[in-house]
């Protein structure tokens, strides 16, 4: 059998940054233990297998190294990117297009912007954010990255780690300083064993001046076969709704800035928009591809 695979940076303009992910445009006939063969042959943080249903109506399975997950930020926008640069969605000269995928979380729109029939940003929506607690005992888990409670919150607010999902669980860690968030030497072992305990796929642990809407971040998922990320949609969309839930976020839209200690710099753009108790998120970026090919099995 073969297939057409692409390797593509999200949250990036630029070949080499951002994110990489694998993407199969056409995943007709591929079982699902060869999906996580190929995601394994890939060694991408995600591979996303693509099956189109209608004219703009696609279903998107993820797959690590190591296993399936329910819903990928990065590989959803390297996914989109191509299905729109390969003409599988059929472009415009300029303008938007949505597009529904259906995912583990349910489906989901996503707006793909093109110019000169080339899509140059993509923003997809996230599922409905939630709290799924407050990490209670925080000892074990500061000590997975050798930081102590004073590094831990935002400007002179004390801000509690907590775990967050817009379609997967991540633990919201606020970081006070910049340099210590970059320089944190991290026991990915421990924290394997504390992520399959507390049932999250990993940390998401960030920097950001009180009252701004710029932030830093760095995400770990060794549970999911992820030691650390460069770029993830699902974790910063989380993010902007714990700083609007907790009153650091002032506005609607966050700009992140992820893998700047990988020397893969993405910029992922987050929306939220609602009330309390019914918010709505939204993430989004570039994308380029810088690989493609046939994968024969």
């Amino acid at each position: 059998m073969e297939v057409n695979i692409f390797q593509v940076d999200a949250f990036t303009k630029e070949p080499f940054g951002g994110n990489p992910a694998g993407v199969v445009t056409n995943s007709k006939g591929i079982s699902e233990d060869q999906m996580q063969k190929i995601a394994n042959e890939m060694n991408l943080s995600e591979t996303a297998f693509v099956r189109q249903l209608d004219d703009c109506y696609f279903k998107i399975r993820y797959f690590t190294p190591l296993c399936e997950v329910d819903l990928c930020g990065h590989a959803t926008i390297a996914a989109v990117h191509t299905l729109a640069n390969k003409g599988y969605i059929r472009p415009i000269e300029k303008g938007s297009k949505i597009v529904t995928i259906e995912t583990g979380v349910g489906p989901l729109k996503v707006e793909i912007y093109f110019e000169k029939f080339s899509p140059v940003n993509i923003i997809m929506d996230q599922d409905k954010p939630r709290s799924v607690g407050l990490v209670e005992d925080t000892k074990e888990l500061l000590e997975c990255f050798g930081l102590q409670s004073e590094d831990i919150g935002v400007g002179d607010e004390k801000l509690a780690p907590e775990m967050i999902s817009t379609g997967l669980p991540d633990i919201m860690l606020p970081v006070r300083s910049k340099e210590r968030l970059l320089e944190m030497n991290v026991d990915f072992c421990r924290l394997r064993e504390l992520s399959i305990k507390l049932g999250v796929t990993g940390v998401h642990a960030f920097y950001i001046e009180n009252g701004e809407e710029i932030a830093h971040a760095r995400n770990f998922g060794p549970a999911v076969g992820i030691n650390e990320e460069a770029a993830t949609g699902t974790a910063n969309g989380a993010l902007i709704y714990y700083l609007k839930k907790n009153g650091i976020l002032e506005g609607n839209s966050l700009v992140v800035y992820q893998g700047e200690s990988m020397n893969r710099r993405s910029i992922i753009n987050c929306y939220i928009e609602g009330t309390e108790n019914n918010y709505s998120v939204r993430v989004g970026g570039s994308a380029t591809i810088v690989m493609e090919g046939i994968i024969k099995f």
